[in-house]
């Protein structure tokens, strides 16, 4: 009999339930661990730059209800990071998890050598929750890294307040891969006082409260520029108080 005759042969009815329910079983159990599982309410991975010190490190940041263990996949299918919860945390669970991996100076660890660890791409978070059911997300990690924000001063404003700006960062980190940037904010660091601002912005005022309340002397700062897809890069600086 031809392959025609096979595919126009009529089958018992009764057989028909039973192999439907096998294909969907098949297709489902591919699928199910990924489509399934609920999504960590955040999931990121990024590249942290410091141009003062001329460092660089990978950030991951997760957050998620009750969970009790989490592993990370790079985009070549390797585990990357791993953590289970032990007595205590295993039973009850954890939520945010936030870790900066070691961030080596560029004078001792060449750059392609560190983006070469960690290759642009898709990265999966696999999770478990107390009550053992699945968590999956995915984090894109580019390797656009913005050039330092530049200019960084800080000046007495009216009003015994402070006035620190920096100008406008358009374009990659020199010596890093030459890709598009796109600013999405910037981020100051003062002591105690944080404050993260839209990209169009380039200056952040600084109440003379919080001005008032720092000592005499040099007050080291930091201004970051934050990329759209969540590498920032830092510049250092200081001012100093009468």
């Amino acid at each position: 009999m031809n392959g025609l005759g096979v595919i126009g042969m009529r089958r018992p009815a009764y057989l028909a339930p039973v192999f439907l329910v096998a294909a969907v079983a098949l297709i489902l159990g591919a699928t199910a661990p990924e489509a399934w599982a609920k999504k960590f309410a955040e999931a990121r991975i990024f590249i942290e730059y410091n141009f003062t010190d001329n460092d660089l490190g990978f950030h991951v940041f997760l957050d998620a209800e009750d969970w009790r263990e989490v592993e990370i996949v790079n985009p070549n299918g390797e585990t990357v990071f791993e953590v289970e919860g032990g007595v205590g945390f295993g039973e009850r669970g954890m939520t945010e998890l936030f870790f900066e991996g070691a961030e080596p100076s560029l004078f001792d660890v060449p750059l392609d050598e560190l983006l070469a660890l960690f290759p642009e791409g898709k990265y999966k978070f696999f999770g478990t929750t107390v009550e053992g059911k699945s968590l999956m997300s995915t984090a894109t990690l580019t390797h656009a890294v913005p050039a330092a924000p530049s200019n960084v001063s800080a000046q007495v404003g009216p009003g015994d307040t402070l006035i620190i700006s920096w100008d406008a960062v358009t374009g990659p980190a020199a010596g890093f891969p030459n890709k598009p940037i796109h600013i999405v904010g910037y981020q100051v660091i003062v002591g105690a006082f944080q404050v993260t601002v839209p990209g169009s912005i380039t200056s952040v005022t600084i109440s003379p409260e919080f001005v008032g309340s720092l000592d005499s002397g040099e007050h080291d700062f930091e201004v970051l520029a934050i990329e759209a897809g969540g590498n920032q890069t830092i510049t250092e600086t200081s001012f100093i108080i009468p």
